[in-house]
């Protein structure tokens, strides 16, 4: 890992300025511009209340505050593991001329997805202000979530990138894992709510997937005032340590092969 921690270093000014190139180019052509960012969460946010709250009678307390909060956090898992499979055959043009650590393409892609998360963070604030949702103390650890949440993430993303590189099919399938993870992760509904008839079931769903008990942690601390599971946080977060050391350890190993195979 010390080799990881040196490239992070030495390369952190090109992934700054790659992550700003990205933002730029991605609302190059658009008439709406860097407003796109807000009008999209806001859009699904408002689509999921009409869709669980008018036609399936969901009756969730502060509920476009519940929701946002969850596609704050989905969406950054969703977007950083499902543009990881293919991120290093995507960036063939530059890896064929220069030496870049592979997954310095994802820290890239890290800063630029959360530089978008953070500006839904902002409107769940601006959300909580219109909806008049309690501000307690207990926001505050959000910013003990956050890390687990980025860890845990980027930890599956490397595993990802390798694998992409060699196994054609796995884009697909990544995306239907991750439909099927969306479901099971209660971004529009709440779990324990909705399954109060299988305590098992719930369980198994708020502590072992970890998107699923991310989100559940952010809204206990923001919209009920509730302290975390520090515990299982703290579980996770060793787990996400974990997976990045594999991770990046098996790009160590296997990347000078990369080339070659893209």
């Amino acid at each position: 890992m010390k080799r990881f921690f040196t490239n992070i270093k030495k390369y952190w000014s090109y992934a700054i300025y790659a992550a700003k190139a990205e933002l730029k180019a991605e609302v190059a052509n658009s008439y709406l511009n860097w407003l796109w960012w807000i009008l999209d969460p806001i859009a699904f946010m408002i689509v999921y209340t009409i869709m669980v709250q008018f036609v399936f009678g969901g009756k969730e307390e502060f509920f476009p505050v519940f929701v946002f909060v969850g596609q704050a956090c989905w969406n950054f898992f969703n977007v950083m593991i499902s543009s990881s499979v293919k991120l290093v055959s995507s960036n063939k043009s530059t890896l064929t001329k220069v030496y870049v650590p592979k997954y310095i393409l994802l820290l890239v892609k890290s800063l630029k997805n959360l530089f978008k998360m953070m500006i839904s963070w902002c409107l769940v604030i601006v959300l909580m202000l219109i909806f008049k949702v309690p501000f307690q103390i207990t926001m505050l650890y959000w910013f003990l979530i956050m890390p687990v949440l980025f860890v845990v993430t980027f930890g599956i993303s490397t595993i990802m990138l390798h694998f992409g590189v060699f196994v054609e099919d796995l884009q697909n399938i990544t995306n239907i894992v991750l439909k099927l993870i969306f479901y099971l992760s209660g971004v529009f509904f709440s779990i324990g709510k909705r399954m109060k008839k299988h305590p098992t079931a719930t369980k198994l769903l708020l502590k072992y997937n970890p998107i699923a008990f991310i989100m559940d942690q952010c809204r206990n601390t923001i919209i009920y005032g509730q302290r975390p599971d520090f515990l299982l946080l703290f579980v996770w977060f060793v787990i996400g340590c974990g997976l990045t050391w594999i991770g990046i350890t098996i790009i160590h190993k296997y990347e000078n092969s990369y080339a070659k195979v893209i």
